[in-house]
């Protein structure tokens, strides 16, 4: 298996690349995120690869970071997620942004995809939310400003989905209110709704 890959950029095109390793081509598919990270034709870059072996193909999956391919791993442990989903969610969002929908139960943020409808979306975050990070995202804690375990806000000590759905009724997306409130609690454990509103909202305006 290839799992990571290091060469020139020899041709650019929509959600793929050809990348020269020591004269062999290699045809590379990527989100829009990491192809607009690349550089020019001619850039030197190093990718890491998922490699997908079927049947009747080869095909090669190339991230700019190790927190993407793992947020693209994550996404297709989902019934109906595929590689091609995968994609589409992490060209429209980071994987911070993916985390913070799953965790904040934002269906409505994962569908600004192509071709991510709500079903869809609602389904992954029905299918992921009771994973903590550690077992969600091995190897993404750098990308998480968000809480400390990946769960349903639901399943959260009191305070916090309290503050968060105050947020969210004063007109703060879900997932947005989710990671300033988060970032509320780490600096402030002991904090109860109304502190952590005040908080959130410092994040929010920062």
């Amino acid at each position: 298996m290839i799992a990571k890959l290091r060469g020139v950029v020899d041709r650019l095109d929509d959600g793929s690349l050809v990348l020269d390793v020591n004269g062999v081509g290699y045809l590379v598919f990527g989100s829009k995120r990491t192809l607009d990270r690349l550089g020019a034709v001619g850039s030197s870059v190093s990718l890491h690869i998922e490699t997908h072996v079927r049947e009747d193909h080869i095909h090669l999956f190339g991230f700019a970071d190790a927190s993407e391919r793992d947020c693209f791993q994550l996404l297709q442990t989902v019934q109906g997620v595929g590689a091609k989903a995968a994609l589409a969610i992490l060209s429209a969002l980071s994987p911070e942004d993916v985390l913070n929908a799953i965790a904040a139960q934002d269906k409505a943020m994962l569908t600004r995809a192509d071709g991510v409808g709500p079903k869809l979306g609602q389904r992954i975050v029905n299918e992921l939310k009771d994973k903590t990070a550690s077992i969600l995202l091995s190897g993404l804690s750098s990308a998480l400003p968000v809480a400390a375990a990946v769960a349903p806000i639901g399943a959260a000590e009191e305070p916090l989905p309290d503050a968060v759905s105050a947020l969210v009724n004063l007109g703060y997306g879900r997932s947005e209110a989710f990671a300033a409130v988060g970032a509320a609690a780490r600096k402030d454990d002991g904090a109860n709704v109304q502190a952590l509103i005040t908080a959130g909202l410092k994040e929010l305006s920062s």
